[in-house]
Parts: structure tokens; sequence; C-alpha cells
């Protein structure tokens, strides 16, 4: 099943939770917080602006973005949870 967001929305997929601390400690589910990072997999058509014409995102498809923590609806599709955000909700895009 493919999801196709409607105008500025993304869908992201969050980046693997971290289960050890840089020193080696195991950390227990509980204690780990949520990714701030993930990569987009599928992006709107655009915001459409008060006189009717439509701007294009600054995201695309394949671009690893940052944002909040508790930022976007989590949805679970085909069993993964995936974040539905608008792109307002985004930070920036991590470039390599």
């Amino acid at each position: 099943m493919n999801i196709r967001p409607l105008h500025d929305r993304v869908v992201v997929r969050r980046k693997e939770e971290e289960t050890t601390t840089a020193s080696g400690i195991v950390l227990p589910g509980s204690a780990t917080e949520k990714p701030t990072q993930g990569e987009v997999l599928a992006v709107g058509t655009g915001r459409i602006q008060s006189n009717g014409d439509v701007r294009a995102l600054a995201v695309s498809v394949g671009d690893t973005v940052l944002f909040g923590q508790y930022s976007g609806q989590t949805v679970k599709i085909n069993g993964e949870e995936l974040l539905i955000m608008k792109e307002d909700e985004i930070y920036g895009v991590i470039e390599a």
C-alpha cells in the first residue's frame, strides 16, 4: 500500500532508536527518547497560497530531516509506524 499525502504534508519514517549510549550502556525501552530524525518517504503537491497558486515543498523523497520530538501524527501502515506532518513542522534537512 502506498500513501500520497495531501497539500503540504510529508510522510516520514523515524530513524531507529538508540539502545546503547556512547559509553556502551544498554538502555531499556522506556529510557530511550524518540528519534528526531527521519527519512522522507512521500511529499504532497505543495502549499496552496492565498492567491490560489501552489508552492512546491522544500523537501523531497529521500531527504533526511530534523523535526521536534512530538511532531506529526503517528500512523501504522503495513505494520510500520510512520509520521505524517506538515512541512512547517520540519526544522531542516541534513545534508551529507
